[in-house]
């Protein structure tokens, strides 16, 4: 029979093409080449980014730099919650990771061999404050002296994170960390000690890495350090702690930095996508990210909580003052957006939020990380939304990326076009929206290397670069040839 040309999945087309009235024309006809010789002429490519648009990569200090017991650092909460049975996948710690303490140098001209101009680091505060506050540590800051000193000389901006989880053990347990204002008070002075230091240099800071997860996975579901599963009304109160130490390190760093400085947060805002692109959806996604967000970036943004925020919090809600609001809604710089997956699809609705959120359904891919869900317009909607809600002047991608296998084919290559399929979309999105005006001013690609990925330990690898953690030898993957393509080109590659 002539069918058995076909593969089910191509008469399946066919049949689907066939009912809804539409011709199927073999793929050689003159009639199909000429539609698709005269789609290719009128197709416009997106344009490539800003002249000015700023590529780097990323990466925290307790996934990357190990040397926990050198020059005098003190103990963090991920040093303490590692030490629990079961609290990471592979029972592993941070206590060498990629040993980038005694690497930087090496780190740097992988940066420099990508062609990139910026990068992302966390410091330390146990290096910085062994015990959280009081007399600091002159030799921590002597590694991140170091660090931006190299950076600098390679021709490589350093745009520094001030909070990516490292909290001083001592806070933790003499304050409960989070849970008290106490700590957002210290938090603020380590950001002043730091600046004071550091902005003769460093021009960009970011105050707080990702809310959002250091409140619910370590506060909440116990799955982060400090590994606590408080009521609804502390884990409230962590975040607004959280945001008010956010808004006093901003004022710190106004106060005790160089003319020039630049300050703003680096947040996962929770990711409300238009199911459909049509006005209703799209005004009911701006809607959806400004209360799912309200927490942290609408208060941090607007001054104030929403009322329906307050309203479904009821008696649970944080304990604030006025102050505090003024506190946290310091003016800021630019917003820093760690944009990974979509976390809601939105459809419009004739009900009191003027949204519904569609549920995923089974089928719903994902990478080699399960929760991690490829949504690729999600890089067009975070910063559009964030850029239009909240009349936000400058954004960047503070992370991007995705794990994967990373097996090494039989030539010694890792092949890992996932991660490329994965990042060619998503800057795709990227380049669609800062081709519409949305004000994106660069991109920090999660990671420059594997690393400790917190309670996954090793068994997740989001480098560009593969990291043999007997070794520490750094071998590029393809995506790191991706990326110095893209970087050059100015335009996904």
């Amino acid at each position: 029979m002539p069918f058995k040309r076909f593969s089910r999945r191509q008469f399946g087309k066919i049949a689907g093409w066939s009912a809804l009235g539409t011709s199927v024309l073999p793929a050689g006809s003159g009639l199909a080449q000429s539609d698709a010789d005269t789609a290719a002429r009128n197709r416009k490519p997106l344009p490539g980014f800003p002249s000015d648009f700023l590529w780097g990569t990323a990466t925290s200090a307790y996934q990357i730099e190990g040397s926990v017991h050198e020059d005098g650092r003190g103990p963090s909460i991920w040093d303490r919650f590692a030490e629990k049975p079961g609290a990471i996948a592979d029972n592993s710690n941070g206590d060498i990771a990629t040993d980038h303490y005694r690497l930087y140098k090496q780190d740097i001209q992988l940066m420099k061999t990508l062609g990139a101009k910026a990068y992302r680091f966390s410091i330390a505060w146990p290096r910085i404050f062994p015990d959280g506050a009081g007399a600091p540590n002159p030799e921590g800051l002597d590694f991140y002296n170091h660090l931006v000193d190299e950076l600098l000389a390679n021709g490589i901006q350093p745009f520094a994170t001030l909070y990516h989880w490292d909290l001083p053990q001592t806070l933790q347990d003499r304050f409960g960390g989070w849970t008290s204002r106490d700590t957002s008070k210290a938090f603020a002075d380590y950001a002043a000690h730091v600046t004071a230091r550091l902005s003769d240099r460093v021009k960009h800071f970011f105050t707080i890495n990702e809310c959002s997860r250091l409140v619910h996975l370590g506060h909440e579901y116990g799955a982060d350090a400090p590994g606590l599963k408080l009521s609804p009304s502390d884990v409230k109160q962590v975040r607004h702690n959280v945001a008010l130490g956010h808004g006093l390190a901003v004022q710190a760093i106004r106060a005790n930095g160089q003319a020039g400085i630049k300050v703003g947060p680096a947040e996962n805002a929770v990711s409300c996508i238009p199911a459909v692109e049509t006005p209703a959806n799209i005004r009911a996604a701006e809607l959806a990210t400004r209360e799912l967000n309200a927490g942290y970036l609408t208060v941090m943004l607007e001054g104030k909580y929403t009322d329906a925020y307050l309203a479904q919090a009821g008696k649970a809600g944080p304990k604030y003052t006025a102050e505090d609001l003024r506190i946290i809604s310091s003016p800021i710089d630019f917003v820093g957006l760690n944009v990974y997956m979509p976390d809601h699809y939105v459809v419009a609705a004739d009900n009191e939020r003027g949204f519904t959120l569609a549920p995923f359904p089974k089928s719903f891919p994902h990478m080699k990380a399960t929760w991690l869900r490829p949504g690729p317009e999600t890089m067009y909607w975070v910063p559009r939304h964030v850029a239009k809600l909240w009349n936000v002047k400058s954004i960047y991608i503070t992370e991007n990326g995705t794990s994967g296998s990373d097996q090494p084919a039989a030539d010694g290559t890792i092949y890992d076009v996932d991660r490329i399929m994965y990042l060619r979309n998503y800057l795709t999105q990227l380049q669609r929206a800062t081709s519409e005006g949305v004000p994106v001013h660069g991109y920090f690609l999660w990671s420059l290397m594997d690393n400790f990925e917190w309670s996954d330990g090793y068994q997740e690898r989001f480098g560009l670069y593969h990291v043999d953690f007997e070794t520490q030898r750094r071998t590029p993957k393809l995506s790191a040839s991706f990326y110095r393509e893209t970087i050059a080109r100015n335009a996904v590659a």
